[in-house]
């Protein structure tokens, strides 16, 4: 059974060189299944059972997106919204997700020192991420320290390979059940 799922949305992934990159890293990994919302849903018509068969065969989510305004692009709220359901995910009975890792890989424009109390976002990356945590929380899945690249829009070559090997390695740390917990998943 694969390991890891990355659920990946990006809505102008033509137009994103590091989420390509990360993409075809996370394609290439062992223990992988890539999983793209925009092209699998670009009606944002939803198949739920879909959805959450896929999440019951890994153990691990990725999300992995880009940080438009602190957040997700519009499909990953809608997927979040409709596959994780009270009774399935959470709540009387719904524990499909109990034990499981979630994580989130991000790229986000500005760079990393701009992602503290004196930069100009002034809260961290994990703080703006905490809803996600949250959601991990909720569902009884342990949360994965997220893996974010900075300056997206800066990087050049040299450095994304740099990004993409860590990338294949942070995924098989998850894959391998060795990668860094904010929230540990209950047993």
């Amino acid at each position: 059974m694969p390991k890891v799922l990355v659920v990946f949305a990006h809505p102008a992934f033509h137009r994103s060189r590091v989420n390509r990159a990360l993409l075809a890293t996370a394609k290439a990994t062992a223990g992988v299944t890539v999983h793209d919302l925009y092209e699998t849903y670009p009606d944002f018509l939803i198949d739920v059972r879909d959805e959450q068969k896929l999440l019951e065969e890994h153990e691990a989510v990725v999300i992995q997106h880009p940080f438009f305004w602190y957040s997700s692009p519009a499909l990953v709220k809608e997927w979040l919204d409709l596959v994780l359901e009270y009774r399935w995910a959470y709540g009387e009975g719904g524990d499909k997700l109990r034990g499981k890792i979630l994580a989130q890989a991000i790229s986000a424009g500005g760079p990393e020192d701009a992602y503290r109390r004196e930069g100009s976002n002034f809260f961290t990356v994990r703080e703006l991420l905490a809803p996600y945590e949250q959601t991990a929380r909720l569902c009884g899945m342990g949360y994965a320290e997220a893996f974010a690249v900075h300056g997206a829009n800066h990087i050049d070559s040299a450095e994304l390979t740099g990004w993409t090997q860590r990338y294949g390695d942070w995924l098989s740390a998850l894959r391998d059940g060795s990668a860094p917990l904010w929230l540990a998943a209950p047993h």
